[in-house]
């Protein structure tokens, strides 16, 4: 059943509004925010509030903080607000609490059409412990309940899931991102214009067994690249050379290949280096990798061979990285496969995480049909797993 959204209360005026975001943004070492795509996907839900009369409490986790406060500094939500106020155009208030009488005081005086943003939820061990009495603090400190943050709508933590419980009797809604991510892939993948293909990287087989296995009763092609080429591969008899592999799974890549009836499309030929890491020597072999080497990359002629099938695709779905982009020699493939995509007709859709950080790094981000701000979540709404999350929400009579 469809959710209701921000756009459906009708009377925002004076209302605080406690937002769910996800501004777990990629840092660097010194804690910078290398990348600020996920604070721009809820401006227009923070937005709409705030320009109806209200106000937003906005609440999100950041990295994997590990409860020592030296270490667990550059996971403060200081620069995530800083940037969300930079990119509103106007003051945000940020606090150095999650729950506690500060939290409590700052959310009683926050003011028509300004904004107060929490400190790292997981800084508080009732987060991902699902907490009901940590939730119901956050709860009362609003009118209204928003869940705008589709890339944690997986997990069961007490914001995503206690907190909207506890919230009962009041208005829970989905913010505008978390809607357009649902109506894409409900109404897009639904139905997908044909030929459907699927592009698949990464690191491991295991991680994606599930949307492996959805993807195949419904895609005509599936292209494999990345780390996990090489577990097919093996699990084929070819040799690898010294390359990423999971021999744990080589009879589920059996299994999968079998299942597949000749839909898994594996490389031609692979970019391989004699360590894996820039600055490598490196060659193109084609089939089998010689002992030593190791695999980085498709080869040209794989790119070329994706190139042609994403041309003649209705519908192509990315999720997973050619190879090791990061370091410059070896991200033609993840260059080539985004390009393609960007000229293609047909209806393209990036999944999330490092695969959307690449396609924004590249400069065409803009030239997809969407780009998904959820990895994990992208993929399991995909595999058909339905989120406790978004069942707490208000239906739409």
């Amino acid at each position: 059943m469809a959710k209701k959204t921000i756009a459906d209360v009708a009377d925002l005026m004076g209302k605080k509004v406690l937002v769910r975001v996800d501004f777990n943004v990629p840092l660097d070492d010194a804690g910078n925010i290398t990348n600020d795509r996920r604070i721009r996907a809820a401006l227009p839900t923070l937005r709409h509030i705030l320009d109806k009369g209200g106000s937003a409490i906005v609440m999100s986790h950041l990295g994997r903080p590990k409860g020592d406060p030296k270490k667990d500094a550059p996971f403060r939500m200081d620069r995530a607000a800083q940037r969300l106020g930079e990119l509103l155009g106007k003051p945000v208030q940020k606090i150095d609490e999650v729950v506690g009488p500060h939290a409590d005081g700052a959310a009683a005086t926050l003011q028509q059409g300004h904004v107060l943003v929490l400190e790292n939820l997981r800084f508080h061990p009732g987060e991902q412990k699902g907490d009901a009495a940590f939730a119901a603090q956050l709860g009362k400190l609003a009118d209204i309940y928003v869940n705008d943050a589709f890339g944690t709508c997986h997990r069961q933590d007490a914001s995503m899931l206690a907190v909207p419980e506890s919230m009962k009797g009041k208005p829970r809604v989905v913010g505008f991102l978390v809607a357009k991510e649902l109506d894409i892939l409900d109404n897009l993948l639904g139905s997908p214009q044909k030929p459907f293909i699927g592009i698949l990287g990464g690191a491991k087989v295991s991680d994606k067994i599930g949307f492996i296995t959805s993807l195949l009763s419904r895609v005509d092609r599936l292209l494999i690249g990345g780390a996990m080429t090489y577990t097919f591969m093996k699990a084929q008899g070819q040799a690898i050379g010294s390359s990423r592999c999971e021999h744990d799974k080589l009879d589920v890549a059996r299994e999968l290949l079998s299942r597949a009836e000749g839909k898994i499309v594996l490389p031609l030929d692979h970019l391989v280096a004699d360590k894996p890491e820039a600055g490598a020597q490196t060659q193109v072999v084609a089939g089998n990798i010689p002992d030593g080497w190791f695999g980085m990359d498709v080869g040209p002629k794989t790119i070329d061979l994706y190139r042609e099938e994403i041309k003649k695709a209705g519908t192509a779905v990315w999720n997973g990285p050619m190879g090791k982009f990061e370091d410059e020699p070896f991200s033609k493939g993840t260059r080539a496969i985004a390009a393609a995509l960007a000229e293609a007709k047909g209806v393209t859709i990036v999944g999330g995480g490092e695969t959307a950080e690449a396609v924004e790094e590249f400069g065409l981000d803009s030239r997809m049909r969407h780009v998904s701000t959820g990895g994990g979540a992208f993929l399991e709404y995909l595999e058909g797993k339905s989120f406790a999350a978004l069942a707490q929400i208000d239906d739409k009579l």
